[in-house]
């Protein structure tokens, strides 16, 4: 690819990952609460439906969903309700997200992290709308598309992770500024807040 296009979508991109936005809120909420490690499932599920909106919005597929809404409302319903219902389980100190006042095995499941990522990021339609704006401009149409969008996705990927791995490691040092305080419930009201806005703004963003 042009070495000079690379240079202005690198920055691009990344600009656009670190702004604080569902994606970057949930994955500091998941640092503060259950660490770091464990968050890495949401990321992965959230990277994989990042790949997803970008291949379908750089041929066409998200502006078909645009025009149709109504199953992607209701993606972003259940999605934003279920976000929702996790935050207010965290602010109620119960659940599986929850900071834990005694030890106990109930912890979030792969699948349920997994999801979580996979489900905020193919719902919100922002992302959705950036990648038809931004991803096309930097495509040639005179090369093959496939090679193109392979090497343009593995950076999107990339820097998304990264974002996403500096939003959680912040989550984790702010967990362990306020637990010096002792007050585990406060932390879980403060995630479970920031869950219940991510869920708000999924629903009817």
């Amino acid at each position: 690819m042009n070495l000079a296009l690379l240079s202005a979508f690198i920055p691009t991109f990344f600009f656009v990952s670190i702004t604080p936005g569902m994606c970057m809120t949930l994955a500091m909420t998941l640092g503060m609460t259950i660490g770091v490690k464990r968050a890495l499932w949401m990321m992965f599920g959230e990277l994989t439906g990042v790949a997803m909106v970008a291949v379908l919005a750089s041929i066409g597929v998200a502006a078909l969903l645009l025009n149709y809404p109504s199953a992607f409302t209701a993606l972003k319903l259940l999605g934003g309700l279920y976000l929702a219902y996790v935050g207010i389980q965290m602010w109620l100190s119960k659940g599986k997200m929850a900071i834990k006042m005694e030890s106990s095995d109930r912890v979030a499941s792969v699948f349920e992290l997994l999801s979580q990522g996979f489900v905020t990021a193919i719902a919100n339609p922002k992302g959705w709308a950036f990648f038809i704006a931004l991803l096309p401009p930097f495509l040639n149409p005179n090369q093959s598309l496939a090679s193109q969008l392979l090497i343009l996705i593995a950076i999107i990927l990339c820097l998304e992770f990264t974002c996403l791995l500096i939003y959680a490691t912040g989550g984790r040092t702010l967990k362990s500024v306020l637990m010096k305080s002792g007050n585990v419930r406060i932390m879980n009201r403060i995630a479970g807040t920031l869950m219940m806005g991510v869920g708000g703004w999924l629903a009817i963003g």
